[in-house]
C-alpha cells in the first residue's frame, strides 16, 4: 500500500481550462480599448499566456495578432509587450504569415528598428530574426526605404540592416541595443542566391563585400551575436556557388572560422606556429576559446563544407582537393588537434574527428592522428602522478 506521502505526491491540481480560455479571450478584446491604461494592463497581463494558450489570439481571423501589430506604435511599455507576444506567436504559420506578408507592418518594423533613440529596438530585431523564417521576407533583398542620415545614407534596406548590426556591437547607434538578433535575420536570408551575391559582393572596387564587416563578430563578447555569426557562416559555406571563394581575399573565412577554437597560450611547437595564419600566431594568455557547444559546432561545420566542397557549379569538378589544401597550409589541423584534446563534449569532438579524416586524407586518418595525441597526453599526465 502506498504511504500517506506517496498518495498526496500524486494529486495534481485541477484547471477548468475552457474557463480560463473564455476569460482570456475577452481580456484580448481590450487591446484596442481606447484608454491607454486598460491597453497596457491587457497586453501586459496576456504576456505570459501568448506561449501556452496561442490559440486565444488566433480568435475572429487572428483580430488580436492585426491589434498587437498596431500597438508596436504605441506606448513604449504597451510597444514592449506587444513585441514580446508577436515573438512569442510568430513560430506559428498563421500568426507568421500574418507578419511576414504585410508590407506596412515590414515598413514599420524597420521604421522604429532604425530610430536611435527607439526604447525597443531589441525586441523589434528578434520579431525580424522569426520574420526571416518566411520565404516572403526574400523582398527584403530589393526593398529601397528613405534614407537614415544618423544611419547611412543608403536607401538599401539591408544595408541599413548590416549597418545597424555592426554598430550596435558596442553601443554605437543606441545606447539602449545591441541589434545582436538581426544576425540571425542574415543566417537566414543565405537561402536566398540574390542575398548571397549581395553579401559577397563588393558594390565597387574600393569597397568590401558586406560579408567582411560581419565575419569578426565570431568572437565577440555577445553570445548570441556569436552564434549568429556561426550559423551564418555555415550556411553560406553551404550555399555560396563558389566557396574557394571564401578562402581567398577579401573575404577570407579561415581566420575567422579557427581564431575561436583555439584556447589560452596554444601548446604550438615553433614549427606549427610558423604554418598558422599570421592572425593565429603566439596568441598568449588573452586568448579567448569558444566555449558554446553549438557555436563550435556551427564554426567546425563551415570549415568541414569550406574543405569538402567544390563539385558545384561554377567550379571544376575535384577543386574541393584545393579547399582542403589552403586549410592544411593554415595550420587548420593543428588548431582542431588542440580543440579535440581540450573539449568534453561528443557532438563537437565528432566535428573535430570528421574535419581531420577529411584534411589527412589517406595520409593519416583520424585514429592515427587525434586518438594517438590523446594517448601521448594520457601517458604525460600518467607520468606526472607516478613521479
Amino acid at each position: 500500500m502506498p504511504s500517506e506521502l506517496e498518495e498526496v505526491r500524486f494529486i495534481r491540481p485541477r484547471y477548468d481550462t475552457s474557463l480560463l480560455t473564455r476569460g482570456l479571450t475577452k481580456l484580448v478584446e481590450f487591446l484596442h480599448h481606447g484608454n491607454t491604461q486598460i491597453r497596457q494592463i491587457a497586453a501586459e497581463n496576456l504576456v505570459p499566456y501568448s506561449k501556452n494558450f496561442p490559440s486565444i489570439f488566433r480568435s475572429g481571423q487572428c483580430t488580436p495578432v492585426q491589434d498587437l501589430k498596431l500597438l508596436i506604435k504605441d506606448y513604449p511599455p504597451i510597444a514592449k509587450n506587444a513585441l514580446t507576444i508577436l515573438i512569442n506567436l510568430s513560430p506559428e504559420k498563421p500568426v507568421l504569415r500574418l507578419l511576414a506578408e504585410d508590407d506596412a507592418f515590414l515598413e514599420s518594423l524597420l521604421s522604429r528598428l532604425t530610430k536611435p533613440k527607439e526604447p525597443n529596438a531589441n525586441e523589434l530585431a528578434m520579431l525580424l530574426a522569426n520574420m526571416a523564417k518566411s520565404d516572403s521576407i526574400a523582398r527584403l533583398q530589393n526593398l529601397r526605404r528613405q534614407a537614415v542620415p544618423a544611419l547611412t545614407g543608403s536607401e538599401i534596406a539591408l544595408d541599413q540592416l548590416i549597418e545597424l548590426f555592426n554598430k550596435g556591437a558596442n553601443g554605437g547607434y543606441n545606447a539602449g541595443a545591441d541589434y545582436d538578433y538581426l544576425g540571425y535575420v542574415f543566417a537566414d536570408m543565405i537561402k536566398f542566391p540574390p542575398f548571397v551575391t549581395y553579401l559577397t559582393t563588393a558594390r565597387n572596387v574600393s569597397a568590401l563585400p558586406p560579408v567582411c564587416s560581419l565575419t569578426a563578430f565570431t568572437t565577440h563578447p555577445s553570445p548570441p551575436r556569436r552564434l549568429a555569426m556561426s550559423l551564418l557562416l555555415r550556411n553560406l559555406a553551404l550555399s555560396h556557388p563558389a566557396p574557394l571563394s571564401l578562402l581567398t581575399p577579401p573575404v577570407s573565412l579561415l581566420s575567422y572560422l579557427l581564431l575561436p577554437l583555439i584556447g589560452p597560450d596554444p601548446p604550438f611547437t615553433d614549427e606549427e606556429t610558423e604554418q598558422l595564419l599570421p592572425e593565429l600566431q603566439y596568441l598568449g594568455s588573452e586568448q579567448v576559446q569558444e566555449s558554446n557547444v553549438d557555436i563550435l559546432k556551427g564554426l567546425l561545420e563551415a570549415l568541414y563544407l569550406l574543405v569538402t566542397r567544390g563539385d558545384v557549379e561554377g567550379e571544376k569538378v575535384g577543386k574541393g582537393r584545393e579547399g582542403k589544401k589552403a586549410a592544411k597550409e593554415a595550420g587548420t589541423y593543428f588548431v582542431i588537434r588542440e580543440l579535440h584534446l581540450g573539449v568534453e563534449d561528443e557532438g563537437v569532438r565528432e566535428g573535430c574527428e570528421r574535419l581531420v579524416d577529411v584534411l589527412m586524407g589517406e595520409e593519416e586518418k583520424v585514429g592515427g592522428s587525434l586518438a594517438a595525441k590523446d594517448v601521448e597526453e594520457d601517458e604525460e599526465e600518467k607520468i606526472v602522478e607516478i613521479f
